[in-house]
């Protein structure tokens, strides 16, 4: 990078935080620390909602996903309206009335406090996991500039979150996260123009998106109903909808930010716009990495989007293999590039039968590609077998850093970075409030003063800053990120919604059938989903549905061995 965009991603970076702590100044009780007084606005609420959820993973890892296996990814987000709207009717009034700082407070006064305990630490465990890997995301970004481990961008980006998440609380995060979302939004539409710009003359943005559907990446819609297809419009539908409805109903780094608004209509109205701005907004960022995929088409991609793993194998014993697997490379390249000028040509002479002939032509010349990039990855693990051969999340950022102009390289980059450090300071919020009022205020210390609490809130987010950054640490192996945590969650979103669905629909279930149901549940779903027996997003519809069944079920037998012990007594 260049000494300009060096600056513009320090400046932005350094003039945010320093915004959001100076606006968070004085939040010395626990309703401003945790809350921030409940005094914010819809769009706040609205922008940090989306913050929290658009981590840099989205922008990293999404891009790689639609340059690889195309745009379907967006079904995911079809159940995300609909849950908006539930959301809305149910949980943000009840929450609102109730006065509680975190969702998981309800249930102790609806069940008891080990439902209420159980539910937490199921949180817990998810959100601490899930924020390691949006830590790790951002720092694939430093390590790839300056060519050094993960290791050291992973401490320096976590201490920085850390830092201003223990001084400001909510506050701090909700005024960084209004600033990021204004320039994300900004700096995609730039990036977007840009490489419709970059492209060939005469290939515009319309041809370009025919040639890159010609090779199976705009397949937005599939009607079709597969248990192991995770983005299709029904598994988006129903399975997206009880993600997206657990997520932001019970997980509490989204109800922490809705629960900020300065009233009910206030955080509805917020959580509206959220549901119909998020789908434009991440059919954008895929359609960018659709865009990338064609530009690869006329310009060579490089072998291996990880420079840092093609550097330790350039220095390695193998430099004369991998030589030669370049040479390969290289060679395909040109012939597929041939076969897509003949398919570009195709196109505008509107030949159907010649348009086939070579799609047909340039999908085999991409599967020679793949191979070779096969070969390269076993030479990688060759070397060394710990080598993170999967290169999906490095597609946009080798992209931007070799081809947009100064300025807007580091404008980009900054907002990857800016991504990360608000999804990532909600999440340790929401560990922190977690773990003070439903594990320390309750168990702990119940007498303690309104300043212990917020002492305690801001040694709660530091120890769980340093818990998640070493998590963050064991991240690189793990395929595409945006995946990743939606994976992670799906395996506990199911039950605990399932245990608030409980909670708020049916009054004669009480504590102990719904917390034996939630165990059993938990189990069966992560058998199921170790066994890759459905495809992720289904865990969500089947941990929700479990609950409620076990939960009646249980309160049946319960209640039917009362009556027994009666009649006998």
């Amino acid at each position: 990078m260049s000494y300009i965009d060096w600056a513009v991603l320090f400046t932005t970076i350094l003039a945010i935080v320093g915004y959001g702590v100076y606006k968070s100044r004085g939040a010395q009780s626990m309703q401003a620390y945790l809350l921030g007084n409940q005094s914010l606005p819809w769009y706040t609420v609205c922008l940090s909602v989306m913050a929290t959820q658009a981590s840099a993973i989205t922008f990293l890892s999404a891009p790689g996903l639609a340059y690889t296996s195309g745009m379907s990814f967006v079904q995911f987000y079809f159940g995300l309206p609909l849950a908006m709207i539930v959301l809305c009717i149910t949980f943000v009034p009840i929450f609102h009335r109730l006065k509680v700082y975190t969702a998981y407070e309800y249930l102790e006064q609806r069940f008891d406090l080990n439902t209420r305990a159980l539910t937490a630490f199921l949180f817990l465990i998810q959100r601490g996991l899930s924020t390691g890997i949006t830590i790790y995301a951002p720092s694939i970004i430093l390590s790839t500039i300056l060519n050094i481990d993960t290791t050291y961008t992973t401490l320096f980006i976590g201490g920085l979150v850390v830092f201003y998440t223990v001084y400001g609380g909510t506050k701090a995060v909700s005024y960084t996260q209004l600033l990021q979302m204004s320039i994300i939004f900004c700096g995609l539409f730039a990036a977007g123009i840009m490489v419709v710009h970059l492209l060939p003359g005469d290939v515009g943005f319309t041809k370009a998106i025919s040639i890159a559907g010609k090779m199976g990446r705009t397949n937005v819609i599939d009607f079709s109903f597969d248990w192991n297809n995770p983005y299709t419009v029904w598994s988006g539908l129903i399975g997206g909808f009880f993600l997206q409805l657990s997520y932001f109903g019970t997980d509490q780094s989204q109800v922490g930010r809705y629960l900020t608004g300065s009233s009910v209509s206030q955080s509805r109205l917020g959580l509206l716009m959220n549901g119909l701005v998020k789908i434009p907004m991440q059919f954008l960022i895929l359609l960018i990495g659709v865009l990338v995929f064609t530009f690869y088409q006329y310009n060579k991609a490089p072998i291996f989007f990880n420079s840092y793993e093609l550097n330790k194998l350039e220095a390695s014993p193998y430099k004369a293999e991998l030589n030669k697997i370049k040479t390969d490379y290289n060679s395909a390249f040109e012939s597929k590039q041939q076969e897509v000028i003949k398919l570009d040509k195709a196109l505008e002479a509107k030949d159907e039968t010649l348009i086939n002939q070579q799609r047909t032509a340039v999908k085999k010349a991409d599967e020679e590609t793949k191979t070779i990039r096969k070969s390269l990855t076993e030479l990688m693990l060759k070397n060394d077998a710990k080598a993170s051969t999967n290169d999906n999340n490095y597609v946009f950022l080798s992209f931007v850093t070799q081809y947009l102009p100064k300025g807007l390289i580091g404008l980009l980059i900054a907002i990857i970075f800016l991504a990360s450090m608000g999804s990532t300071a909600s999440a340790l919020n929401s560990l922190a409030s977690t773990s003070v009022v439903d594990i320390y205020k309750r168990l702990i210390n119940k007498e303690a003063t309104d300043q212990q609490y917020v002492k305690a809130s801001r040694w709660a987010t530091l120890i769980w800053g340093a818990v998640c950054i070493v998590m963050a640490l064991f991240t690189s192996k793990i395929g595409n990120l945006l995946e990743a945590v939606n994976i992670l969650g799906s395996f506990i979103y199911g039950t605990i919604l399932g245990v608030f669905i409980v909670a708020f629909y049916i009054k004669k279930v009480r504590g102990k059938a719904v917390f034996y149901a939630a165990i059993l549940t938990e189990a069966i779903v992560c058998i199921i989903g170790f066994n890759e027996w459905v495809a992720y997003l289904w865990l969500n519809v089947i941990g929700c549905l479990l609950v409620v069944f076990f939960a009646l079920i249980i309160q049946r037998l319960l209640k039917k061995k009362t009556v027994e012990l009666e009649v006998n007594h």
